[in-house]
């Protein structure tokens, strides 16, 4: 079985066991803990499949994991005791009894699909042979990705850390990170991915999983990333629409005053 195919068919397997698991807790919320550590699995079945190059391929093993893990391992803390998110909810509120199926169809093996397409640049650079030596290529990705974690887990802490803060309740976060990006975990999140695509590329072949980025920055940027929340925050937070005038969406750059 190619690289590909394994990788795949063991997403497929893993999800629909999570879906079965969301059956008996009644709780969509599991995916979204698996989303991260899910690739550094595709990475790793990628890897012993195929037949890439060191020292890229632990290079790019290294950079999927520690994202994916530590966003696996924060998602696990923060959603620990909450019960299952908001959005999955209001979908369970919706849909009624029919949920159990369609929970299948539009959110686990969706996901599915979505994490298979936005790792093929990982899997093309730990599975097809490439120059041994890393070069500029590798370098980009490196910084783009340290760039993309730096945001990703600073804009995660600073906010955890001002959550915690009861006199922060109802308050609209707009320190840090957050006065330059409402959104700098998103941003970081694509960051990481563009980095990984930069690595990619230095592999035969490997411009090709250009899809697999952009995918990544369109479900942040359009679709179930900022859109959604925002529209929750608006609700919820009074301040938020003042935040919003000032503060770019999701590139960082400095507020309007």
């Amino acid at each position: 079985m190619s690289p590909f195919l394994a990788t795949l068919a063991t997403t497929g397997a893993v999800f629909v066991g999570l879906w079965m698991v969301s059956l008996r807790t009644r709780d969509v919320s599991i995916v979204d803990i698996y989303w991260g550590p899910g690739f550094t699995v595709i990475a790793t079945i990628a890897a012993c499949t195929g037949v890439g190059t060191d020292p890229r391929r632990v290079l790019v093993l290294a950079l999927v994991a520690l994202w994916g893990l530590r966003l696996g391992g924060y998602l696990l803390w923060r959603n620990h005791g909450r019960g299952e998110d908001f959005r999955y909810a209001a979908m369970r509120r919706r849909i009624g009894a029919r949920f159990w199926l369609v929970s299948l169809a539009t959110v686990f093996l969706l996901q599915t699909a979505l994490m298979w397409i936005v790792s093929w640049p990982a899997q093309w650079a730990v599975a097809v042979p490439s120059p041994p030596a890393l070069g500029l290529f590798d370098a980009i990705g490196v910084a783009l990705w340290t760039v993309g974690l730096v945001f990703e887990a600073g804009g995660d802490l600073q906010l955890a850390r001002f959550k915690a803060d009861p006199a922060n309740a109802g308050a609209v976060m707009d320190r840090g990170f957050w006065r330059y990006t409402r959104h700098p975990n998103y941003f970081g999140d694509a960051c990481v991915w563009w980095g990984i695509y930069a690595v990619a590329c230095a592999v035969p072949g490997g411009w090709r999983t250009l899809p697999a980025p952009i995918v990544m920055t369109v479900l942040l940027r359009r679709v179930s990333g900022v859109p959604m929340l925002e529209r929750s925050l608006a609700k919820r937070r009074p301040g938020y629409a003042a935040y919003v005038a000032r503060t770019s969406t999701f590139f960082p750059r400095a507020p309007r005053h």
